[in-house]
C-alpha cells in the first residue's frame, strides 16, 4: 500500500491529536530542565509546540509528495518516515527560537524541548507503523486515509 497525500496528512493530524497529546500529558511534567515554571505554562507550550508540528507537517507532506514522485515506487522507505525528525524537529526548533510560534508561555530549554519532540515523534511513528494497523484494519488498503 502507498499512503496517498491526503491519506498521510489525515493519519498525521489523527495520531498527533490522539498519541502525541497522550504523550505530550505524560512527559511535561518530567520534562528536564523546566526548573520552577508553573506547570500550566509547561503544558500550553507543549501543546503550542505539538499544534506547530500538525500545521508545519501538512506543508511537509506536500514536500515530501514532490520528492517521492522522483522515486520508482512513489513512497518513503520507513526509515526516511522516521528521519524526517531531523529537519521537521530543526525548523520547529528555529520557529521557538525566533518566536514565531503563537501561545507559547514559556520558551523551553533545549533539553525539554528534545525530550518532549522526540518522546513524541517515536510513539506517533511507532503507532503509524504497527498498533495502527489494529483498530483501522482497512486504513492500508484506503491508502492511508481514515476518513
Amino acid at each position: 500500500m502507498v499512503p496517498t497525500l491526503f491519506g498521510r496528512i489525515q493519519t498525521r493530524l489523527f495520531l498527533l491529536a490522539t498519541v502525541g497529546l497522550a504523550v505530550t500529558a505524560l512527559i511535561v511534567p518530567v520534562l528536564p530542565g523546566t526548573g520552577d515554571a508553573e506547570l500550566a505554562d509547561l503544558y500550553r507550550t507543549a501543546v503550542a509546540v505539538l499544534a506547530a508540528v500538525a500545521v508545519l507537517g501538512v506543508a511537509w507532506e506536500f514536500v515530501y509528495h514532490a520528492l517521492m514522485q522522483f522515486r520508482w515506487e512513489k513512497d518513503w522507505p520507513t526509515l526516511f518516515g522516521l528521519l524526517t525528525l531531523i529537519n521537521e524537529g530543526l525548523l520547529v526548533w528555529a520557529l521557538l527560537a525566533l518566536e514565531a510560534i503563537p501561545g507559547v508561555a514559556v520558551n523551553p530549554p533545549a533539553a525539554a524541548f528534545w525530550t518532549h519532540f522526540l518522546a513524541v515523534w517515536l510513539a506517533v511513528w511507532l503507532v503509524a507503523n504497527g498498533p495502527m494497523r489494529v483498530p483501522f484494519i482497512r486504513w492500508r488498503f484506503r491508502g492511508g486515509r481514515l476518513v
